[in-house]
């Protein structure tokens, strides 16, 4: 019989990250493991830990898919790539796509040069990249149509990741760092009431970094429910990822399953790709979840998950978990429940969100 499960671990404390793991195949001949980021450094434990106590695979990992270079995906994976037998490191490389680069920098470079910035612009790939090249580990390129076992990449296209690889402020012209100062100081949050169906979230308006544009978003159908992993994935980047699935033939809105990304970060979603992807507003909260989404967000978190973002999930039906103060959350289908696992509580229905800064 077919199965599939997604677990996704708790990871960071104050400071949220991401860990996935997945497996899926039938229970007599073929069985995939595939870990999608790592959380923190001290985080990789956990994803081996959690392989040993749950899969029958316990002594390979087919698919290692860092989602993009943030160090709370990608510093986990250091030790997982380091001492893991892998298939395959998926992840994207700057440097390996120089010779594009180079014309689109308005400021001179040599190609070495450019190879080298980049380098060092993105330690924690470049340093997965030296890791997985001394092992003799193959690392392969994740752009729109890439099939990675059973998931297909929807975002991002290689002309978008370029794109917004010269547009990042990692990568600025000389001439105009510091025009976009960072925030320095934590503002403190205001919440007002709200009633049913109104939402306040930023997608739209401010958007997120380049890098969490990159974000490597997979879908897959497994046992007839389909999945959709968005890792920190903004509203620029599910839109792609939405045309991209249309064009593939794919009936939405209608997922069974929602990775919600960026920890649950009002800035990456928006009502009208929530539309898109999950379907219009309901009238009214349904007595039981039409379907079911994640957020990963650890249990010292206070920016994460806002209030906001839970409320739009369950306008349009969601059962929202997340792993704050859990070991983790799994989806499954056609496996036994696991001893001392226990059925996910949804969050409620916040009847207040956050005011606008």
């Amino acid at each position: 019989m077919d199965f599939y499960e997604v677990d996704f671990l708790e990871v960071g404390d104050s400071k949220s990250g991401d860990a996935i793991t997945v497996r899926y195949g039938d229970e007599v001949n073929v069985e995939t493991v595939h870990v999608i980021d790592g959380g923190h450094t001290e985080d990789s434990d956990k994803i081996t830990n959690h392989i040993n106590a749950y899969y029958d695979k316990k002594d390979f990992i087919d698919h290692v898919v860092l989602t993009h270079s943030d160090a709370d995906h990608a510093c986990g994976l250091k030790s997982i790539i380091q001492n893991c037998e892998i298939g395959i490191l998926w992840m994207n490389r700057p440097w390996e796509h120089v010779d594009n680069l180079l014309p689109m920098f308005e400021y001179p470079y040599t190609r070495d040069g450019l190879i080298q910035r980049l380098k060092d612009d993105y330690p924690h790939v470049a340093e997965l990249e030296e890791i997985a090249t001394s092992r003799g580990i193959s690392i392969e390129n994740v752009f729109q149509g890439t099939q990675i076992g059973k998931f297909i990449v929807l975002s991002p296209t290689l002309d978008q990741y370029l794109s917004l690889v010269v547009t990042s402020e990692k990568t600025p012209d000389p001439t105009t760092i510091g025009e976009k100062i960072a925030q320095l100081f934590k503002k403190a949050i205001n919440y007002i009431k709200s009633a049913w169906g109104e939402e306040n979230l930023k997608g739209d308006t401010e958007g997120t970094a380049n890098e969490n544009e990159m974000s490597i978003v997979q879908y897959a159908e497994l046992v007839g429910e389909k999945i959709l992993l968005t890792g920190d994935a903004g509203v620029k980047a599910l839109e792609v990822a939405h045309s991209y699935a249309i064009n593939l033939g794919i009936s939405l809105p209608g997922l069974n399953r929602f990775q919600v990304p960026h920890h649950g970060s009002r800035r990456n979603l928006s009502t009208e790709i929530l539309d898109k992807w999950l379907g219009a507003k309901l009238l009214d909260k349904p007595i039981q979840p039409l379907f079911w989404t994640a957020i990963s967000a650890s249990k010292n978190d206070e920016d994460h998950p806002r209030k906001a973002v839970i409320r739009a999930l369950v306008h349009r039906g969601a059962g929202v978990v997340t792993t704050k103060g859990k070991t983790a959350h799994g989806w499954n289908k056609n496996k036994p429940t696991r001893p001392g696992w226990s059925p996910s509580i949804p969050e409620e229905y916040p009847d207040d969100t956050e005011a606008d800064e």
